[in-house]
């Protein structure tokens, strides 16, 4: 029979809705009830696409003695980490104060007040490798809520003192490096070379996460040859060669369990893809045009496979069909003769280290071991026909791959993730000379816009045909910047306007001018046992640095002290955390290269049919911080903006500044090539 969570939307929660477990999803109700019957509540929370949630549900929360256990001494609450960030940022940094570690799924017990007592991840139906079994854990947090009752609300009220000065409290000031001071960004790139790979690219050893964020900072700290630029192009193209790509249908699965990319866990989600597309995007403007192709891929992968009927983005791909990860991405060499013949299989086998022993449990993960060019020569053949020759061979392995169980697609919209995507496809559209993916990318914006606000306020969560759950600051954060990018690659006014409301209502909502901070909830959401906040990035960019990015650009386009203002606090606030943990916070110190060091500004005057072929210039410059402005300035919106002061009379013409030292004039295509290249000498 269903539980309570049959009612729900999120994939997630619905895959457990027959359990024997007697779930309910978050919220008061289940509170009351712990309340009513004084029993301390087991919080769960994962994600669709978790491996090892789906391993714990198979041994413990369908295990009907473990599950008469739970239902005997808790309330049993779910949630499904994706669409409530809040509830998850809370409780996992309450585990991990108490455990010292966190991860999905997460295992945490609480008072019926909500306040955490003990936790952990996972954990195995049976002891093993030091780890107690579920029904240990069980047995012994039932009992100190029965027992020890003193003892257990001593150690909550602690630890609920800990969450709210950590949620509050400044970051220590690193006495060194001031608002402008370029030094914190030569730092972070010193940090970074600390730890940073030279063989296999990435930081660190295993595993490895792609950190697009913090690449896409390395990638605006200098020119091609800089060292941050040429680790973050290393890391990309070693991440591309790797098996964390899906060389075979596209796309990023979400992390490399070795050091050399070469086995991830695999499921794709639509964050990973949409920030590594982005920072692929950047790398080929600078100079490294093998990524270009690949970052059409990653974006070509989101447009086949996560696409909404709506036009908006699905969430993720599971790890796992047919009860196995990775299952649907492996190869025999059997298979592939069969569907491509000898000589074709042994090319691709060749290239992509196909063998019998395999390189992941007895089967293959395509990846790229040996360089393209050394191949052709030694196949006697030249690069564009190896290319053609291996194009063909995936692409026939694609479509046998098609007729396998499908892993489990997320589909629920999440307005922060979509805004990643939305503008990866902005950018990539004029960098890449794909028209389609701003197009996409403006019908994907105007979806949300429309489903997402359906009073007025920005919601998170788009499943079962209606929005629900109040839009976090990530979400105003990343729907705002995906907004600018769109204005920026169309000149059309109306994005210029959707991100400065968003903006404005990131502001009321989030910011707490007595405390000089955003908080990551709104001021007027769900009473939770704290207000959190988190200033680090994790697998998505953190809500504040988003926030201040989004500020920080709206105040550069439309010369607004306010969001100029609160930017430069947070950034001045946050100084000792960009200096501490740079890796961290790769965001944030992105926002603050770009509105700390010399902007080029591209100011184009005139409808965006006039301009279009500078426009696409304009994009397709290197300059890691530029900014494009303009438009039509029979628009009194473009005419007020601060880019066309003195300008509006000159249609058809480009100004391009660097800084305060400005060209002359570009009235075509071919001119202001020369001034952008003029302005990036002086």
């Amino acid at each position: 029979m269903p539980n309570r969570l049959a009612s729900e939307t999120s994939p997630y929660l619905l895959q457990h809705a027959n359990n024997p477990v007697e779930w309910h999803p978050w919220g008061e109700e289940a509170l009351a009830l712990a309340r009513e019957r004084d029993r301390p509540i087991l919080l769960s929370i994962g994600y669709s696409a978790c491996h090892w949630c789906h391993v714990m549900e198979r041994e413990s929360f369908e295990d009907a003695e473990t599950a008469q256990l739970m239902n005997r001494s808790f309330v049993n609450v779910k949630v499904d980490r994706e669409e409530r960030p809040d509830v998850d940022s809370i409780y996992m940094r309450a585990v991990q104060a108490m455990t010292g570690h966190g991860g999905w799924p997460l295992t945490a017990f609480l008072t019926p007040a909500g306040t955490p007592y003990h936790g952990g991840t996972y954990f195995p139906p049976e002891p093993r490798h030091g780890m107690p079994s579920f029904r240990q854990v069980l047995a012994a947090a039932a009992r100190a809520y029965r027992s020890r009752r003193g003892d257990v609300a001593e150690a909550g009220a602690r630890l609920t003192e800990v969450l709210r000065r950590s949620a509050t409290e400044p970051q220590p000031e690193s006495g060194r490096f001031e608002p402008g001071d370029g030094r914190i960004f030569e730092h972070a790139v010193s940090a970074a070379g600390r730890t940073f790979d030279p063989a296999n690219g990435g930081f660190g050893g295993a595993p490895k996460f792609p950190q697009p964020d913090f690449l896409d900072f390395l990638l605006r700290t200098g020119g091609p040859e800089s060292r941050g630029v040429s680790m973050a192009v290393h890391t990309l193209s070693r991440m591309a060669a790797g098996g964390i790509r899906d060389h075979c249908g596209g796309g990023f699965h979400r992390y490399s369990v070795d050091a050399r990319w070469l086995v991830p866990h695999f499921e794709k989600m639509l964050y990973d893809n949409a920030l590594i597309a982005r920072a692929l995007t950047r790398a080929h403007l600078l100079g490294a045009r093998h990524l270009g192709p690949v970052a059409e891929e990653t974006l070509d992968y989101v447009l086949e496979d996560l696409s909404s009927p709506e036009g908006a983005f699905f969430s993720a791909r599971d790890a796992d069909s047919e009860g196995e990860e990775g299952a649907f991405y492996l190869w025999t060499p059997a298979e592939v003769r069969d569907v491509l013949g000898s000589g074709a299989a042994r090319l691709l086998s060749r290239v992509y280290d196909v063998s019998k022993a395999g390189n992941f449990e007895g089967r293959n993960i395509l990846h790229l071991p040996h360089d393209l060019d050394a191949v052709a020569r030694r196949e006697g053949i030249g690069r564009s026909e190896l290319d053609g020759r291996l194009k063909e061979s995936l692409a026939a392995l694609k479509v046998r791959r098609a007729g396998r169980p499908e892993p489990l697609r997320d589909d629920k919209v999440l307005t922060s993730w979509n805004g990643f995507a939305i503008r990866a496809l902005a950018e990539a559209g004029p960098a890449l000379g794909r028209p389609d993916y701003t197009r996409a990318a403006a019908r994907a914006a105007r979806f949300l816009l429309d489903a997402m606000r359906p009073a007025g306020r920005l919601m998170r969560v788009f499943a079962g045909g209606r929005a629900h759950v109040e839009g976090f600051l990530e979400d105003h954060g990343a729907l705002g910047n995906a907004c600018l990018s769109l204005y920026e690659a169309t000149l059309d006014a109306r994005w210029l306007a959707h991100a400065s409301r968003i903006a404005d209502a990131a502001v009321a909502r989030f910011w707490s001018p007595a405390e000089q901070l955003f908080h990551d909830a709104p001021a007027d959401g769900e009473e939770l046992l704290v207000r959190p906040r988190d200033i680090m990035d994790n697998a998505t960019p953190s809500g504040n640095s988003l926030a201040v990015e989004l500020l920080a650009r709206s105040a550069a386009l439309t010369g607004s002290a306010e969001h100029r203002g609160i930017a430069e606090a947070v950034l001045a606030r946050e100084r000792g955390t960009m200096e501490r943990y740079p890796s961290a916070v790769g965001r944030l110190l992105t926002a603050a290269i770009s509105h700390e060091t010399p902007r080029l500004e591209v100011t184009l005057v005139g409808p965006p049919g006039r301009v279009a072929g500078m426009l696409d210039r304009a994009h397709r410059h290197p300059h890691p911080n530029r900014l494009v402005a303009g438009g039509d300035p029979g628009n009194p919106a473009i005419a007020a903006l601060p880019a066309m002061e003195g300008r509006a009379d000159r249609p058809g013409e480009a100004f391009v500044c660097l800084g305060t030292a400005c060209q002359e004039p570009a009235s075509s295509p071919s001119a202001l090539d020369a001034a952008l290249a003029r302005a990036q000498s002086e």
